[in-house]
């Protein structure tokens, strides 16, 4: 405890080399911030807006979107300000509440993405019960359960490592409060140690776990199917997700599943910006590009804006 008191702040170390004079650094971080946040809100405006889109697989590309707007604001903006300003301390209580709410988005991203995997099984597999099985109720149930469950689960993560106490140093080598930096510089807890192992099991091996035997028997199903243009149709109702969820799942490993060091640290930093930042502002376009009816939907609205 006697080293707590001497730190009344973090020092956020990643991407010091750029911070108080490089612009062209910030206006890329900046130009990936509006692009994300751009290309969501246009998603989540086409779903709201189009009567067509109003069906399960939408709803929960809708709340995803959602996510990954709150996702991306929870950490570029103040990476941002460490690059412009060269001010890199960050109080307790910001880097906490940013921990919390980036550990709330991520785990909320986690099971929604394993929902969207579930919805896709049952679009695939139990066609003629879709609409029974996936109703506007258990939609709700569902994303009301996901948000509840990362919103609980952050806040015993932030609230536990909030009462650990500082040993070795306040820097941060990343840049965002996030639990793997800041386990380097709290004092030997194994209780932390198993937090983060429980963590990673539940909310990564079992949620991928959710999704991958969802998409074996969706595959399985396809393959049965006799005709080209019929497995050809089926394939492209989950392709988008699918591009989504490799993409999401790669990035968590290498960021959280690798093992760090001071030689490698610069690849923790790379992994993390494309985790916390590229992930959220490429998936809109991965499902304009993927599915026609969203890309459909979006060239209506161009069209009805410029004409």
């Amino acid at each position: 405890m006697e080293n707590q008191t001497s730190f009344t702040s973090f020092y956020i170390k990643a991407f010091s080399i750029y911070a108080g004079g490089q612009p062209s650094v910030f206006m890329s971080f900046l130009t990936l911030y509006l692009i994300g946040v751009l290309g969501n809100f246009v998603i989540i405006k086409v779903i709201v807006q189009e009567m067509n889109l109003h069906t399960p697989m939408y709803f929960f590309l809708c709340n995803l979107s959602s996510v990954d707007i709150f996702y991306t604001t929870v950490t570029l903006p103040k990476l941002m300000d460490i690059i412009l300003t060269g001010k890199h301390l960050i109080s307790f209580t910001q880097c906490f509440t940013q921990m919390y709410f980036f550990y709330f988005l991520a785990t909320t991203e986690i099971i929604l993405l394993s929902s969207m995997a579930y919805d896709r099984y049952v679009a695939i597999c139990k066609p003629l019960h879709y609409h029974h099985i996936m109703n506007k109720r258990i939609c709700a149930l569902i994303l009301g359960g996901t948000w509840i469950s990362g919103c609980g689960n952050s806040l015993y993560v932030t609230l536990y490592v909030s009462e650990l106490s500082l040993c070795h140093s306040n820097i941060i080598n990343q840049f965002y409060c996030e639990i793997k930096a800041t386990a380097k510089i709290f004092c030997a807890d194994k209780g932390l140690h198993i937090l983060i192992f429980v963590e990673m099991f539940l909310f990564g091996f079992c949620t991928f776990l959710l999704s991958l035997m969802s998409y074996v028997k969706i595959i399985i199903i396809i393959i049965k199917i006799k005709t080209t243009h019929g497995r050809s149709k089926a394939f492209s109702t989950c392709t988008s997700h699918l591009t989504v969820l490799l993409i999401f799942y790669g990035t968590i490993i290498c960021t959280y599943l690798r093992q760090s060091s001071e030689k490698i640290d610069i690849m923790d930093h790379v992994f993390s910006v494309l985790f916390a930042a590229v992930t959220p502002m490429l998936n809109p376009f991965i499902y304009s590009l993927s599915n026609k009816e969203v890309r459909t939907a979006i060239m209506k609205n161009i069209k009805q804006i410029v004409f």
